[in-house]
């Protein structure tokens, strides 16, 4: 079965583009990353910050049945443009991974429908290649997968 969410990977660059179509509306989708209540259905997560402006910071940890936290994530937005773009950084916090820079932008195909392309930049190609030996794919179009059914409900 074909995974919806597509991920572009050229051999020799330090970067991947993640592409989405939504059957949501392009506002409705754009809640789907600035409203922490929406964030936590379809990440799975708990939203700790979520500062949704330019130079404001997030974090996000994730945690077992038992409530111990076995992820936490941060970072800071450097450009938020409601239902256009978000540019900010991702860093996975006591991993090995550095942290890599997002550009995320939203784009209305119909009044019904919507696309979002994410430009993710590695420091390095070896870095993104060890990102891809992940189940970063599957990971991806699962979350992608739960924010539609989500939304779809909204």
């Amino acid at each position: 079965m074909k995974q919806k969410t597509q991920i572009h990977a050229e051999d020799g660059k330090q970067e991947l583009v993640i592409t989405r179509e939504f059957d949501l509306p392009l506002e409705l989708l754009f809640k789907a990353y600035e409203e922490p209540g929406i964030v936590e259905q379809w990440m799975g997560t708990k939203v700790l910050k979520l500062e949704c402006h330019k130079h404001g910071s997030w974090q996000f940890a994730t945690s077992d049945a038992q409530g111990n936290v076995v992820f936490r994530s941060n970072g800071v937005f450097h450009d938020f443009i409601p239902n256009q773009k978000i540019t900010r950084t991702f860093e996975m916090e006591n991993t090995p991974f550095e942290t890599q820079l997002e550009f995320l932008e939203f784009e209305k195909l119909s009044d019904e429908t919507s696309k979002l392309t994410m430009h993710i930049i590695y420091r390095s190609i070896e870095l993104r290649d060890q990102m891809l030996k992940l189940p970063f794919a599957h990971g991806i179009n699962m979350a992608h997968n739960r924010l539609q059914e989500v939304l779809s409900k909204k």
